[in-house]
């Protein structure tokens, strides 16, 4: 059965060229009030709202604060630089220009339209009520240090090692911290793409995990993408650094 996804737009033509990009059927939606009971009834795998619905940015961050909806990952299309970056500030996972989300498709559906079963999101929740492993830990001291790369060895070496979804907790935080190095090297499109992969680990989580707030991990790895998007790799010597914040996490008690 193929993944279920909802598309929000004031007329006909975005879904239909997602249905036939998709060769599948596409849950189209008009009215704002229907679009949050929709995506609930029909355990949607990915929802796709068009930015010029006049609800759309409302409709992105309510479905991001609602622990119903929280784990549907969202992507908003807009030919505007400045309304993308404003969805991610809100909790959408992907902006894209219509083309671009046309041509990235089938990534997106691939890395994206996932439902974890309900299995699955329960060993996750166990797990992350477990506290957090040694490796993690001295992980978590080296990014908060500002030392990327080490953080990058400590949580590949956890992540491989750990065979549990709680593993994509280590890959979220290993690849965001592998994207504030490339940035710190200048490295604009490296930045970018890291950040990019680390949105399909860091979405299903729960708000807080082994004592780690992944909500704020979320907001702030966010915040960067956001910044870098509406920067361009032709500005990038205008980036604030003080975004780079690292994870935020409760240490074990001594």
């Amino acid at each position: 059965m193929p993944a279920i996804i909802l598309c929000l737009s004031h007329s006909d033509g975005l879904p239909v060229l997602l249905g036939e990009r998709l060769q599948q059927p596409i849950i189209a939606l008009g009215d704002a009030a229907a679009f949050v009971p929709a995506l609930i009834e029909n355990r949607a795998a990915l929802a796709v709202v068009d930015a010029e619905h006049p609800a759309a940015q409302a409709l992105v961050l309510t479905t991001k604060t609602s622990a119903a909806t929280r784990r549907i990952p969202i992507v908003l299309v807009s030919a505007d630089a400045a309304v993308r970056a404003q969805a991610i500030l809100y909790g959408a996972e992907l902006a894209l220009g219509q083309a671009e989300l046309l041509r990235q498709l089938p990534v997106i559906m691939r890395e994206l339209a996932r439902v974890p079963s309900p299995e699955t999101l329960a060993k996750l929740d166990c797990d992350c009520a477990e506290p957090l492993p040694p490796l993690a830990v001295a992980g978590l001291e080296a990014f908060n240090r500002g030392e990327y790369y080490q953080q990058h060895d400590l949580f590949e070496e956890l992540w491989v090692a750990t065979d549990a979804p709680v593993r994509d907790l280590y890959r979220a935080i290993l690849q965001v911290g592998v994207a504030y190095y490339q940035l710190e090297r200048g490295n604009y499109r490296g930045a970018l793409k890291m950040l990019q992969r680390s949105v399909q680990w860091l979405y299903p989580l729960p708000d807080t995990c082994q004592g780690i707030d992944v909500a704020a991990l979320r907001r702030d790895s966010y915040a960067v993408r956001a910044e870098l998007q509406r920067l361009g790799a032709s500005r990038l010597q205008e980036f604030d650094h003080s975004l780079l914040k690292p994870p935020r996490w409760q240490p074990p008690q001594t």
